[in-house]
């Protein structure tokens, strides 16, 4: 019996999971959990919102120790993590903490970007939706304040942690494909690098998910206790995630359900026209070079960090009450904008979505159980509105949509978008981003074989899906 070992990172927490194999047995399990709690440094003139990829690191470390102690023959390892974020490196060392996505600095990189090359110009090359976020916008601030003269190599964070263990540089394809930086082709966009005036050497050259990037370093084989191999996997999340979901291409959707939603389909190549463009659907690269065509929601995000306010205000509270009295509580169609922009940062959600009714003119839920139910509704809402468009707009037949990850556990969620929807939601795997890790560095290291097909046949042998059927007075079927 081998073994495999996930590092799998969210904005909020992360988690290392290994997988026995051997013959047509895979038994996953969790050997190590734990929290992605960003930190607040004063930069001269505000408190920034930064990582502690430092103090992420240790915790990788001591869960991949966990898993060596665990295994008795761990023979490789793969690393993923959330988009667009970065470090900067200059003779291999790291220059400062990476921002995080979440900090206010990206507004002035917008401006910047757009005033060499428009929004419209911009979605020809790279197929990326807008978000204030992407890697082009904060380099670009990066640029204005001379940071990038002191770097000589941009990583994003997965390529980080496998620098760290390996030595070895370089840009896996999936999540490089959320910089912005890539054109329609899936290669560095050299001509709108210079344009930018970023250069193009600080940009290692690209990899494919699953293949092997080298085994790690000496100093971190003595404290695992052997010389795994690290594999590129699908290094951002939701490709490994997508990689995982048991789904027909040609007539299903999906939502990788997590601090955000990633809702959309698979197809063989781009669309980048202008009413994707208009709609904000996003074209990244996917395992083997599919295209994972989809649209940002704002996720389970608004439902943490509720929750958080919450538990600020002093109020204990219990998530699984609060749903459980949501789902008791009356249906409503009064539902928000999940990705209204002032529910982008850390704070008092509960009272900007107050906020955003006030505005509106329409009541703003009363109770915490209020709250938790619009929100749910909201996201559901959300949901089946990017799935009516991603059919639209990429002529797939949708007549199933998967739901994976921690999203895929909250029944009221998962019935409240089946019924919007009006079509069979099959939900889980819930951990399909650690799975879809797992696959692809076990066919690595060839404990596996098959393509995304077999590889998807697999998932649904061994983690069958839950089926929500739409109730008839709620469903609104698919056009």
């Amino acid at each position: 019996m081998s073994q495999v070992a996930a590092v799998d990172l969210g904005a909020t927490s992360g988690r290392v999971m290994v997988a026995d194999i051997g013959g047509d047995r895979f038994d996953m399990r969790t050997v190590a959990r734990f929290a992605n709690d960003p930190v607040r440094l004063w930069d001269g003139t505000r408190d920034a919102l930064h990582w502690d990829v430092p103090g992420l690191y240790a915790h990788v470390m001591d869960g991949l120790v966990a898993a060596g102690r665990d295994c008795d023959n761990l023979v490789g390892i793969g690393v993923d993590s959330w988009a667009v974020d970065y470090g900067l490196l200059r003779d291999g060392r790291l220059l400062s903490l990476p921002h995080h996505y979440r900090d206010i600095r990206t507004e002035r990189g917008v401006d910047l970007v757009h005033a060499v090359i428009g929004p419209e110009q911009l979605y020809r090359r790279n197929g990326l939706q807008f978000l204030p976020f992407n890697t082009v916008y904060q380099l670009a601030e990066e640029r204005a304040h001379g940071m990038l003269e002191l770097a000589d190599t941009v990583l994003l964070i997965p390529d980080l942690v496998t620098y760290w263990l390996t030595g070895v540089l370089g840009a896996e394809r999936t999540n490089a494909s959320t910089t912005g930086l890539l054109g329609l082709d899936g290669t560095w966009d050299g001509e709108l690098m210079a344009r930018l005036g970023l250069s193009r050497q600080l940009f290692p050259d690209l990899v494919e998910a699953g293949s092997g990037r080298g085994r790690v370093l000496p100093g971190v084989a003595e404290q695992l206790g052997c010389a795994a191999e690290v594999v590129s996997v699908a290094s951002h999340d939701t490709a490994s995630a997508v990689a995982a979901i048991p789904m027909d291409p040609d007539h299903a959707a999906y939502i990788s359900c997590g601090t955000w939603g990633l809702v959309g389909v698979e197809l063989t190549g781009p669309v980048a026209t202008e009413d994707a463009r208009r709609a904000n659907f996003t074209n990244e690269v996917g395992v083997g070079g599919r295209i994972r065509f989809l649209h940002n929601v704002m996720g389970m995000w608004l439902l943490s960090e509720t929750l958080r306010q919450y538990q600020r205000e002093g109020h204990r509270v219990e998530l699984t009450d609060l749903l459980a009295q949501a789902a008791q509580a009356p249906a409503s169609d009064d539902v928000f904008d999940t990705n209204d922009p002032r529910f982008l940062t850390p704070g008092d959600i509960p009272t900007r979505i107050c906020q955003w009714y006030t505005e509106h003119d329409r009541p703003a839920p009363a109770g915490h159980v209020q709250t938790i139910r619009v929100i749910l509704e909201s996201l559901a809402a959300a949901f089946a509105a990017a799935v009516r468009t991603a059919a639209e707009l990429s002529g797939v037949d949708v007549q199933t949509v998967h739901i994976v990850g921690g999203g895929s556990q909250n029944e009221l969620l998962c019935q409240l978008t089946a019924d919007r929807l009006g079509v069979p939601l099959l939900a889980g795997p819930v951990e399909a981003t650690a799975l879809g890790n797992l696959l692809l560095t076990a066919r690595a290291q060839g404990l596996i074989d098959g393509g995304p097909v077999q590889l998807r046949e697999r998932v649904a042998r061994w983690f069958p899906p839950r089926r929500y059927v739409p109730r008839t007075k709620r469903a609104a079927a698919m056009v």
